[in-house]
């Protein structure tokens, strides 16, 4: 179904599914999804702000160039969806899956990131100064030129991340983190 274009201004949606749809361009400003599953939707140039989503699915979806200003997700799921030009500002992510997303480029600082799942997600030179990522997952996460500066990663699964090309300054690590960076940096740990 195409909604391209469409009015959907404080719509609620609640255990909806909507499978390839078309949103692009569609206003869903202050929108509310509970519960739904959007699989392989295009938001392009689509204006998500103020949304709010609970337990939500965007699987696969394209955000590009769609703006989702002061956005909430809630335990949601965004495996495989990309955010190429998206406006992500005042974004609120709170736990969830991340999964093979697209965040590229993207200005994350200051986030509450805990516990939210990042697998494989491109994390490639986004900003992610004084994030808290305690517990989160980002096994295999591209984190190329990611900024990291006051940070705190304690508990942060690390796994397949290239621990050589961070930048580690203030940022808080656990005894785990601190030797698994020390190794990857060619520090020799001996005992007396």
């Amino acid at each position: 179904v195409s909604f391209s274009g469409r009015e959907l201004n404080e719509a609620q949606f609640h255990r909806c599914r909507f499978v390839r749809c078309d949103f692009r361009g569609a206003r869903l400003v202050e929108v509310n999804t509970l519960s739904s599953v959007f699989d392989q939707c295009q938001f392009f140039g689509a204006q998500l702000n103020s949304s709010h989503h609970e337990g939500s699915a965007f699987l696969n979806c394209s955000f590009r160039a769609a703006s989702l200003f002061g956005a909430v997700f809630l335990n949601c799921k965004l495996t495989g969806s990309g955010f190429d030009e998206a406006n992500l500002a005042g974004v609120r992510i709170q736990g969830g899956d991340w999964s093979y997303t697209n965040l590229r480029l993207h200005d994350l600082r200051g986030q509450d990131l805990r516990r939210v799942r990042f697998t494989e997600a491109d994390l490639y030179r986004c900003n992610l100064e004084k994030a808290d990522l305690r517990d989160a997952d980002l096994h295999r996460a591209n984190m190329a030129g990611t900024k990291l500066w006051g940070a705190d990663l304690r508990g942060a699964r690390l796994e397949g991340v290239d621990l050589k090309s961070l930048e580690l300054k203030g940022v808080k690590l656990d005894v785990t983190q601190a030797l698994q960076f020390a190794l990857a940096h060619g520090i020799l740990l001996e005992g007396e």
